[in-house]
């Protein structure tokens, strides 16, 4: 059996800055977070500028920004937990509660009554409310919190980021009293970026609920239990400038944060970088759902394979590759009550589902060198026949790269576990699933690819799986 290889091109960017892409991706991450596009952007310009105002080094500067920018990389990673414990959007419940001081017993309250199993019925409100109280509030908090932070601090790693960037990311929901999350650090136990992040996140947030005199308000009452008093007194005065608040309804990265690092403080873009930045990112969109664990890495894998068999119609397997782990990332607008559904969804829930590789387009739009692909991924649930979606695209105006990642998509989603699947499906029922499509739904070339070992690729790694499951 053939296996995949890539040569990666040593092609140095210079001009192309870290935090120019991770600036583009994190509009995703706002999505996932239940946040308006942009609130990481809005909130790097505000801890830059406090930052500005303690005096940071230049270097740490030029760390903050990355930390800022990548504060919520592990926000994926608690969403089925939310969806779970609230039986609710898990957008809503994760935007909301910044709204108010959850450590509050009241203010527990008032969210839990809020969201918990909004929009069903007073049957399953009442179910819902009793799983959330058997689990408690407390250690909810903890075990939600927990999750995301320690999986933005590994993806920060990842990437290849400073520890002092990672340490940062993980400490970012401690409190100044000891009341925060995951460690209950308490005082100066908190790194200096995580402190500023934390306040600069809820700043952000309710500056845009009710402007300036409502984020200065929230950081004063509280002062000394969530925020480091000093923090909180440094940012009062700085916010008495106008400037201060400048722009932030049209926060842009190139006007706005890079005035503030120099460009020689950066980390210097590579291929390899960019390859580790899709590889963390595809590790983020699958960590949505339970159910879509290591997807987009065997998409990726499968193209590839395909792509190796296609001879001269092959296309840039690098090119392949980033489009494949980042084809989905569109789906992290997709509430969780959708993604893990067990049962066939209805109109709506599907119309929300068909509306992911719209997302999918503009966000890669915004990521330079990205954005060279973004249609390539956009377009995976196109058909060859003009039948697919989200665009209706046929013929011609699907590249190479499209319709390889369409049948690779749908090959690993017939191969993989998924909730709305009876029984998996045999090697023969996927064979004759994407032979059937041929020329209607898949391009014939790429299935014929397909066919010349990947499809049996795909299902012995899924029988791999299991094996390791079982012992």
């Amino acid at each position: 059996m053939r296996t995949s290889t890539i040569s990666v091109r040593n092609s140095a960017r210079p001009a192309l800055r870290v935090s120019t892409v991770l600036e583009g991706l994190s509009h995703a991450l706002d999505l996932t977070e239940g946040h308006p596009r942009g609130h990481a952007t809005r909130t790097a310009v505000i801890g830059l500028r406090l930052g500005r105002a303690l005096h940071l080094a230049p270097g740490l500067q030029a760390e903050l920004l990355y930390a800022l920018l990548l504060k919520d990389a592990g926000c994926s990673a608690n969403a089925s937990l939310v969806c779970d414990l609230f039986g609710g959007c898990d957008h809503e419940v994760k935007r909301a509660v910044w709204t108010r001081d959850w450590r509050r017993v009241p203010e527990q309250i008032a969210h839990a009554m809020a969201y918990i199993g909004r929009g069903s019925s007073l049957v399953a409100r009442m179910r819902q409310l009793g799983k959330f109280a058997v689990r408690g509030a407390q250690g909810s908090g903890t075990e939600i919190f927990a999750v995301r932070c320690e999986r933005g601090a590994r993806i920060a790693r990842m990437v290849g980021l400073s520890g002092t960037v990672a340490e940062a990311i993980l400490a970012m929901d401690e409190h100044w009293d000891g009341g925060g999350y995951p460690n209950k650090l308490r005082g100066l136990q908190t790194p200096v970026l995580a402190r500023i992040i934390g306040l600069a996140q809820v700043i952000e947030i309710f500056w845009s609920e009710g402007g300036p005199d409502r984020a200065i308000d929230v950081a004063r009452e509280r002062r000394g239990r969530w925020f480091d008093p000093e923090l909180v007194d440094a940012f009062v005065a700085a916010a008495r400038d106008r400037n201060f608040w400048t722009g932030l309804s049209d926060a842009r990265l190139d006007r706005d944060l890079l005035t503030l690092v120099p460009a020689g403080l950066e980390i210097p873009t590579d291929d390899a970088l960019l390859d580790r930045i899709a590889d963390a990112f595809a590790l983020i969109i699958d960590a949505k759902s339970p159910f879509t664990f290591a997807h987009s890495a065997r998409v990726a894998e499968y193209a590839l394979a395909i792509n190796d068999r296609l001879g001269d119609r092959a296309v840039d397997p690098v090119r392949l590759r980033r489009a494949a782990l980042l084809h989905d990332i569109g789906k992290l607008t997709v509430p969780n009550t959708i993604l893990d559904k067990p049962a066939r969804l209805d109109p709506s829930e599907r119309a929300v589902v068909e509306q992911h590789p719209a997302y999918t387009l503009s966000l890669l739009q915004r990521v330079p060198v990205f954005s060279a692909f973004a249609d390539d991924a956009a377009n995976h649930h196109e058909w060859v026949n003009g039948r697919g979606y989200h665009r209706g695209l046929s013929g011609a105006a699907l590249s190479g790269t499209a319709r390889i990642l369409a049948v690779a998509d749908v090959l690993e989603a017939l191969t993989a576990d998924r909730p709305y699947q009876r029984q998996p499906m045999t090697f023969e029922g996927v064979e004759a699933a994407l032979t059937t499509g041929g020329g209607t739904q898949f391009d014939e070339d790429c299935v014929a690819a397909c066919m010349d070992g990947v499809v049996e690729l795909a299902v012995g790694s899924r029988q791999a799986r299991r094996d390791s499951h079982v012992a």
